[in-house]
Parts: C-alpha cells; sequence; structure tokens
C-alpha cells in the first residue's frame, strides 16, 4: 500500500482546500511588536542580529526591526539590523514601526539615511470607536493626522504602510474613509489589526474581503496585511482565514511572545502553512530559530509547545509506542513520523522519541533500547518495565542506562 492511501483528509471533505489568491509573505514582528511583553527581555544588538539571520534562513520576506522612535539605543539597533541586512546580503525587507507622528517619523527616516538601506515606515493610529472615546479623538482628526503622516514621511522618501489598530472593532465606513486617505496621501500597503484579538477567522474573512473591495476601488497597486493576537487562542486561524481571503502578508512573533497573551506564533504559522501546501520554505531551520529567540528573550519553551516543545514528538504510552515501534520496525521512518503525529517529525529536523514511563508497556522499552543500539532481552526489558511502574514520572536516560547496566 502506498503511502497516499494510508491517510485520509478530512480538512479536504466537502470542497477543495482554499488556496490564497496571492502569494503568502510574512513579516516578523518578534524584534518589535513582541519586546512589548511584560515578560521579555530586550535581545542585545548581537542577539537582535543572529535572530534576524534564522528568519532569513526561514525565507521570511519582512521584518520589523524595531520602534525607532523609543530612544537612542534603540535607534542605533535599527540602523544596526538594517546595515546588517546589507552586508550579508539576507533576503529580508526591512520596516519599522512608529505613530503617525514627526517625533516616530523622522527616526525611521534617519536610519534609513545612515543605514542606506530602504526602510518601510508602518504608521499606526487607533480606529475603533472605543479608542476614540477613550482618547477623546473627534474622526476629522483621525483623517487629518493620516494625511499629513503619510505625506510627510513620503516626503522623506519612506515607503508607507499604514496600520489602524483595533481594525477588528472599527466601523467600516470610518475604515474606508482612513484608508483611502492613507492611500491617497502615497501609502503602498496597508494593515488591519486583531489589535486586542477580538476577531474570529469569518470574521476577518470578511475584514479582508471588505479591504480587497477598498483597495479596487481606490485603483491603485496597495499590498494588504493582517497583524493578529492571540487573546481568544485564534491568531492562527485568524491568519489563514486572512490569507485564504486575499491577503498578501501576516505577520507573527517567534514564540507567539507580545503584549499581554502575544501575537501570532510565527513558528506555529509556518508550520501549517508548509503543511497546507501554502509555503514551500525549509522548516529544519525553525528549531534553531525558536532556540535563538527563546535565549534573547529569556522566554522558555513550553514541552507541549506545538512542533517546538520537547514533548511534541515524544510519547511514553504503551498503544501510542507500540505502533510507532511497529512502524520502525519496517523501516518506515515517513509511516513512523505520521501514525500518531499530525505534523512530521522530519519536516523539522526533528525525529519520534520513544520514553518509558508508568503509562508505557513492553513497546516503549524495547523501543528505547532500539533506538539506543542496544540488544531487547526480557530481562531487560522486564527490569525497566519494573521500574517504570514503581515511578512517577518519565525514566531519564541516566536511570535507563543504569537499568540496562544491571544484573538480572
Amino acid at each position: 500500500m502506498g503511502h497516499g492511501e494510508l491517510l485520509y483528509d478530512w480538512n479536504v471533505e466537502g470542497g477543495e482546500t482554499p488556496i490564497p489568491p496571492r502569494r503568502v509573505e510574512l513579516d516578523d514582528e518578534t524584534l518589535r511588536d513582541g519586546l512589548q511583553s511584560p515578560s521579555v527581555r530586550c535581545p542585545t544588538t548581537a542577539e537582535k542580529i543572529e535572530l534576524l539571520h534564522r528568519m532569513a534562513d526561514l525565507g521570511i520576506q519582512g521584518v520589523d526591526i524595531g520602534y525607532a522612535g523609543a530612544g537612542e539605543q534603540t535607534l542605533r539597533d535599527v540602523v544596526a539590523l538594517a546595515s546588517e541586512i546589507d552586508a550579508a546580503g539576507l533576503a529580508i525587507e526591512a520596516n519599522c514601526a512608529g505613530r503617525t507622528h514627526r517625533a516616530d517619523i523622522d527616526p525611521i527616516a534617519e536610519a534609513q539615511q545612515r543605514s542606506g538601506v530602504p526602510i518601510e515606515a508602518s504608521l499606526f493610529l487607533g480606529s475603533s470607536p472605543i479608542r476614540r472615546y477613550a482618547e477623546g479623538w473627534d474622526f476629522d482628526f483621525l483623517l487629518e493626522t493620516t494625511d499629513e503622516a503619510v505625506r510627510y514621511a513620503r516626503s522623506l522618501g519612506l515607503e508607507v504602510m499604514y496600520v489602524t489598530e483595533d481594525t477588528t472593532r472599527a466601523h467600516p465606513d470610518d475604515l474606508r474613509r482612513l484608508y483611502t486617505t492613507a492611500i491617497e496621501a502615497g501609502a503602498r500597503r496597508i494593515c488591519f489589526s486583531d489589535t486586542v484579538g477580538h476577531a474570529t477567522p469569518w470574521g476577518v474573512t470578511a475584514l479582508i474581503r471588505f479591504a480587497r473591495e477598498l483597495v479596487d476601488a481606490t485603483g491603485e497597486d496597495v499590498k494588504i496585511d493582517f497583524h493578529g493576537h492571540r487573546d481568544r487562542g485564534l491568531s492562527i486561524p485568524n491568519s489563514l482565514a486572512a490569507l485564504a481571503a486575499g491577503a498578501d502578508r501576516v505577520h507573527g512573533c517567534a514564540l507567539g511572545i507580545g503584549e499581554r497573551c502575544g501575537n501570532t506564533p510565527m513558528d506555529v504559522l509556518l508550520v501549517n502553512l508548509r503543511l497546507l501546501g501554502w509555503w514551500d520554505g525549509d522548516l529544519s531551520t525553525l528549531p534553531a530559530y525558536c532556540e535563538t529567540a527563546s535565549r534573547a528573550t529569556d522566554t522558555p519553551i513550553p514541552a507541549n509547545y506545538p512542533a517546538i516543545g520537547k514533548d511534541a514528538f515524544e510519547t511514553s504510552t504503551g498503544v501510542h509506542a507500540a505502533a510507532v515501534l511497529k512502524a520502525l520496525r519496517k523501516g518506515d521512518t515517513w509511516l513512523a513520523n505520521r501514525v500518531y503525529s499530525g505534523v512530521p517529525a522530519d519536516l523539522i529536523g526533528r525525529s519520534q522519541v520513544i520514553t518509558v514511563g508508568p503509562m508505557s508497556g513492553r513497546a516503549n522499552a524495547e523501543a528505547w533500547l532500539l533506538q539506543h543500539g542496544l540488544p531487547i532481552d526480557p530481562g531487560t526489558v522486564g527490569r525497566i518495565l519494573e521500574a517504570a511502574k514503581r515511578s512517577d514520572r518519565v525514566l531519564t536516560d541516566e536511570e535507563m542506562a543504569e537499568l540496562v547496566g544491571s544484573d538480572a
């Protein structure tokens, strides 16, 4: 039986899997929005540069290299990162976030001038009624601010992505006027933000369809971005819905770091894009990307984190281990990586791991011995299982080695 006959895919039942109408683009916000998390450490310049290289290795096309208007040190880092893109010949484009205010636009222009590298200005402004009420803004102020800021940035030689905050709770009539004003002022990319993680996938679908109609009405060549947060745990399906509905680019952060519950996890997004066939990049460096981000921000990777966590491809359950062991004995790595896994371990350069604990059976002990190139005999297997059943956790490799070496 061929591998293609071993899986029935309910994801395509009732119709074909949607295919994004545009080439999928990604923008990595780890070094800006990700650093707004209350729990992270701000990386050193060298750590930021290392992470920049990891992004480029994955084929991520865009990177927010920082909030240049936040202070002199941040500006120096922005210049260093932009310069590294040029010096190392990285295939990634830089952008910088800032308010629709000259105090934030000027540092972006300075960073572009000092580095000699094009930097897109991602200029953001609140748009929802609740935000306007809290701030005491009237709508004419928003329109005037939008027009002035975009035109000013363009006068300084900056490309502009115009961003409305809290887009997913803003009225369509207001959004139409704001984005049309920005496009007429020279913005050639617009971003729709789920700033507080309010949206659902069907809400995002409606929003991006609205965005496409808005852009088409202007007659300009303008790209559309979606920026998601995961307060309701919906950032991955929302990002996929945005791409399927016609967004050009979606944003994410390594390990999902960011303010409150964080941003769309870039790593989990990449895995899903690859499994859907929407992205053909090499994900073998994905663990290194996550490990670099973890070290640089002091963000631990949970053991059960999808694809990257220690437990992602590890089982100590007897029934599961038995199936994996049978696949391994067939010499079929493809089968072993899928029989009890929705994400193939080898997709990201990992492999199945079978451990032994109180929920384990003979298959676990035999698989551990097989994977470590050790002989399998009833006495050894019995000692391992006896110790495992007395334990309240999975046995470590050191404990297993001691059991294998002990006398019968």
